[in-house]
């Protein structure tokens, strides 16, 4: 919840993608931090006034910043660009119109909006807000055409030529665009995307394969899907909870079995996932092993990529699936891995192995320092964190979402049924 106080730009609501001096704008992380300031007001770490004008700042500065084809836009058809600038809200680094991160920050738009639903004009206001920036994006645009969701679009250049396929957090994606009212994907698209998933058993385990912690988790923040179905999940006689929870103990069992022989790595330490790590570095040796590291990667098992980089700040999203496995390993971050908990309490990524000489974790034996802690804190890394505990303690998360109609008429388009949803397909 601290991350997004401290990270966000008062005057118009965006947060910052990481702890990193000047860093730009993430939409993903203004989505997390506008749903952490709605648990922020629950839980008392901000009054109820300052979260809805905090909200408020950002709402109406995504409502009324450009749109348009321009290279230097913040949007486009209601989709944002990946990163803006933190004052001017324009778009940076050439980067892409991200499909995914507007799901993202749309996915915390509408949580204000379910949240904040006193008769006061602020109130009423974030409500209109978040209506309007739901319904503005136009989602069977981003096919380009096709069966599946492209994950990008740049100004001059068009959409990016890779589109969503195998399962992975674009799950969020899918349900806001099947529901929308005014732009919605059609129904067959979700089939087109459920039929290019991966089955797999692992350590003798059935699971819907993505090999990033991460994926297992962002949908989840705001869909509750415990005890409902689609058809896929219906023939595998499994839902998506029980699916995330396999593969955070798949994460545990590969930590154990520790196949390429890294440091740290045991029940109670693991987390392999998307964020930051050492970077490239000449090569290195460990007992007997080459070393390659590498910098921002989707790290995962059990197939890899894996250098070593832990993110204890993953295996605490996973609490709500498996607190059994989830508690101690936090409780062993904390006893053994102190420095990977920051003086506000952030949990970071760690390489308890990784050998440098200009500082690190710990000392080596060979003369070498041993040990990379991440520079930086990230948004898109604290909001799983803030949002899944508080789901872990209260439902609160779930709670607000299966009363908002757009997650529950894309659940319907999507062929979810059973659970909270009914068994018909309304």
């Amino acid at each position: 919840m601290g991350y997004f106080l401290r990270a966000a730009n008062p005057a118009n609501g965006l947060i910052a993608d990481s702890s990193r001096d000047s860093a730009p704008c993430s939409i993903a992380a203004t989505g997390l931090g506008l749903a952490a300031y709605a648990v922020g007001a629950e839980r008392g770490f901000l009054s109820r006034g300052d979260a809805a004008a905090r909200t408020l700042a950002a709402l109406r500065f995504l409502s009324d910043s450009p749109q348009g084809e321009e290279e230097d836009a913040t949007g486009h058809r209601g989709f944002y660009y990946h990163f803006l600038d933190m004052q001017t809200g324009r778009r940076v680094w050439q980067c892409e119109l991200s499909m995914i991160d507007t799901a993202i920050l749309i996915a915390g738009v509408l949580t204000t909006g379910c949240y904040f639903t006193a008769e006061g004009n602020d109130e009423r206001e974030i409500r209109e807000c978040a209506r309007f920036l739901y319904e503005r994006v136009d989602w069977p645009w981003a096919t380009a055409g096709g069966s599946v969701l492209r994950m990008g679009w740049k100004p001059g250049a068009g959409f990016l030529s890779y589109g969503w396929e195998g399962y992975s957090e674009a799950m969020l994606l899918y349900i806001l665009a099947l529901g929308s009212p005014t732009h919605p994907l059609p129904p067959d698209r979700y089939g087109a995307w459920t039929r290019t998933y991966q089955w797999e058993n692992l350590y003798g385990i059935d699971v819907l394969f993505a090999a990033p912690l991460f994926i297992h988790q962002l949908s989840h923040i705001w869909i509750d899907f415990r005890g409902i179905q689609d058809a896929f999940m219906r023939e595998k006689s499994c839902d998506y909870f029980e699916n995330s929870r396999r593969a955070t103990q798949i994460q545990q069992q590969y930590a154990m079995r520790n196949p390429r022989s890294f440091a740290g790595y045991d029940e109670h330490c693991w987390g392999i996932t998307a964020g930051l790590g050492p970077g490239f570095t000449p090569r290195q040796y460990e007992h007997g092993l080459e070393r390659q590291y590498h910098g921002y990667v989707a790290r995962g098992v059990p197939f890899g990529p894996d250098d070593g980089t832990l993110a204890p700040w993953a295996a605490a999203a996973s609490m709500p699936f498996a607190p059994e496995i989830v508690a101690p390993t936090l409780r062993h971050v904390r006893d053994r891995h102190p420095h990977a908990i920051s003086a506000n309490g952030l949990l970071t990524s760690f390489n308890p192995g990784f050998k440098n000489n200009g500082g690190g974790a710990g000392g080596g034996g060979d003369g070498a320092i041993r040990g990379w802690l991440s520079p930086e804190h990230q948004g898109v890394d604290q909001g799983p964190v803030a949002l899944m505990l508080e789901n872990h303690r209260s439902g609160l998360l779930w709670r607000l979402m299966r009363g908002c109609p757009a997650i529950v008429a894309g659940l319907r388009r999507a062929g979810f049924r059973k659970g909270w949803l009914g068994s018909a397909s309304r």
